[in-house]
């Protein structure tokens, strides 16, 4: 059955409609799901998860792997990440979510947005919300990091927001090296720059990360940029 949008715009739909009729999310998204031909919410997720984009993106991580998610605000890049993160816990890895954005309770509403119930992975997933992130503090918090743990970091930016902390080049490349090091999966989603076009090209690249500091995007092996239901996946050269 096709949707009469992507997803990501039907998640959006219902967002608002929580907050016009002032009902839980969990309500608006059943009933957008109803106005879509589904029984509830969860069970358009379940029809949409075998051709997700992000199975097929998951698929072709490989331990070691640094990946880029980026895209402007309301695009879709943060829901994309969470749902790497549970393609790696239904995998039987751990999924570590690192976030200033988001607190416990956004996190448990992203779950039902993708049609995941959080306590079905309790032991598997981690969330931290520390205002200490930065790459030392990531590096301690995964001590006990096993093989295939994917580890997301929202966002990019934000690591060396703290002048006590070293360069956001240096932090990147030290966890590139603990990446590869321990058999993990980082993925970092991006801001990108609002001189981004899409009247120019439909989907932002690496020419439109949003860099207030140096970085070499070269470090990352893998990238994912969104617009308005686009998606473009790249492995680096």
């Amino acid at each position: 059955m096709k949707l009469s949008a992507p997803l990501y715009h039907l998640k959006r739909k219902a967002r608002l409609l929580s907050r016009s009729e002032n009902i839980p999310l969990h309500q608006a998204l059943d009933r957008v799901a109803r106005q879509e031909g589904f029984g509830g919410w969860s069970l358009l997720a379940a029809k949409m998860t075998a051709t997700a984009p992000a199975a097929k993106l998951f698929a072709r991580l490989a331990p070691g792997d640094l990946v880029l998610v980026g895209a402007r605000p309301g695009h879709g890049k943060t829901l994309m990440s969470l749902e790497l993160a549970v393609q790696a816990m239904r995998s039987g890895s751990r999924g570590v979510f690192f976030t200033l954005e988001y607190t416990e309770k956004d996190m448990l509403d992203r779950f039902r947005a993708i049609g995941v119930e959080r306590k079905d992975f309790a032991a598997l997933f981690e969330f931290d919300s520390s205002d200490d992130l930065s790459s030392d503090y990531i590096v301690k918090r995964l001590a006990d990091a096993l093989p295939g743990t994917l580890v997301v970091v929202d966002y990019l930016q934000l690591l060396d927001q703290k002048r006590e902390n070293p360069e956001l080049m240096v932090q990147v490349r030290a966890l590139q090296s603990f990446a590869r090091d321990r058999g993990l999966i980082f993925v970092f989603i991006s801001q990108i720059d609002r001189s981004y076009d899409p009247a120019v090209k439909p989907c932002p690249d690496l020419e439109d990360v949003r860099l207030p500091n140096p970085l070499d995007l070269r470090l990352f092996s893998k990238t994912c940029f969104l617009h308005n239901g686009e998606i473009r996946f790249r492995t680096a050269a």
